[in-house]
């Protein structure tokens, strides 16, 4: 709130957040953090004792619920590893929470889907700093999983038999140096184009936020170059 102005102080901060029903902050330290103030406004009468009772306790509660509290011996979840994470049952769960969410915009002329017995036949060409670089396939706060579980669209379209080619056009999402005639190489030759663009953690993650919708750098370009 102080970022917006919201309020000027972080003791105005502190006691607007409480009388709003906030009772957690995600803060940058002891120093600066605003519910540090809360001793403050309790003292100067900016807010009571049982406003505060009030907000603490579904807090701690809840905490509490979360084993927050209990002995790691007595969380059954202190015991998983990535051998449990990663085990088949769950990346099958993966698998299917990813086909059913995607969303498809359009689908001109019955395009997709794709279909797994006919790619062997056709020649297929993988486009774009996302068709192959497992690093910026994550977003912001995400576990990444061991290697040999991780799928960028070239390798989940090679194990189909596919006859794939591949170009990056650029290695990063922000896209500064662009060769066309890689992609154009590629896609010359091919059936059907994937391609693969976006942001990823390098472009926007939190505090990190973009003035606009565009794609970044020569991606666009690269788009453009492929439907040519």
């Amino acid at each position: 709130m102080l970022g917006h102005h919201y309020t000027h102080t972080f003791l105005e901060t502190a006691v607007a957040s409480v009388n709003a029903g906030c009772n957690l902050e995600l803060s940058f330290g002891m120093r600066n953090n605003i519910f540090m103030r809360i001793p403050q406004a309790l003292a100067m009468g900016n807010i009571t004792l049982q406003m505060l009772r009030d907000r603490v306790r579904p807090l701690f509660y809840t905490r509490m619920r979360l084993g927050e509290f209990d002995p790691p011996d007595m969380n059954p979840y202190s015991a998983l590893d990535l051998s449990v994470v990663q085990s088949p049952e769950h990346r099958n769960l993966s698998l299917e929470a990813a086909v059913k969410s995607f969303v498809l915009l359009k689908n001109i002329r019955g395009t997709l889907p794709l279909r797994a017995r006919e790619l062997p036949g056709q020649r297929l060409a993988v486009v774009g700093p996302f068709a192959d670089n497992p690093r910026v396939l994550f977003g912001d706060y995400a576990p990444v999983p061991e290697p040999q579980h991780i799928y960028t669209p070239r390798r989940g379209l090679e194990m189909l038999g596919a006859n794939v080619s591949f170009a990056a056009g650029c290695g990063k999402p922000r896209c500064q140096r662009y060769s066309r005639a890689q992609v154009v190489g590629v896609v010359a030759a091919a059936d059907v184009v994937v391609v693969c663009l976006g942001t990823g953690v390098d472009v926007e993650t939190e505090a990190k936020d973009r003035s606009d919708l565009s794609l970044p750098g020569h991606q666009l370009e690269l788009l453009q170059d492929a439907v040519q």
